[in-house]
């Protein structure tokens, strides 16, 4: 297992971290198989998507935010950042990607993103590849 760290600057952010998870499938020497992304957060998950417009992303977030705003009268959690708990089940907690020839085979547009929704902070993200 590879741990990965990611820092944020930003409350609601995506952070691609597709290289970070294709040098740790090359670090495991692993030629074919599965890799899986975890996010061991509650206010945090994982998600593939469009790497090659960025307002694709700012798009998701945008339509995140007025699914699931950041105040609510109905929130009962104490901590204030239910939005950031509701987000991140929404889009989970892991992924897995095939693993070929020893690379990531994702699809020509996609990319793997951290998503952090009670940022800014430090973030852990595990990669294990079998």
């Amino acid at each position: 297992m590879k741990e990965l760290i990611v820092r944020t600057s930003q409350r609601d952010q995506f952070i691609n971290i597709t290289r970070e998870v294709q040098q740790a499938v090359a670090e495991s020497g692993v030629q074919d198989g599965v890799c899986t992304v975890f996010v061991p957060h509650t206010t945090a998950g994982i998600t593939i998507n469009e790497n090659a417009d960025p307002d694709v992303v700012a798009d998701i977030l945008y339509a995140l935010d007025k699914a699931v705003p950041w105040a609510s009268l109905y929130y009962r959690h104490g901590e204030g950042n239910t939005a950031a708990h509701v987000k991140a089940s929404m889009m989970g907690s892991s992924t897995h990607v095939i693993v070929r020839n020893g690379r990531l085979q994702l699809g020509t547009w996609q990319a793997i993103y951290f998503c952090e929704f009670d940022g800014p902070r430090s973030r852990k993200v595990w990669v294990t590849v079998t």
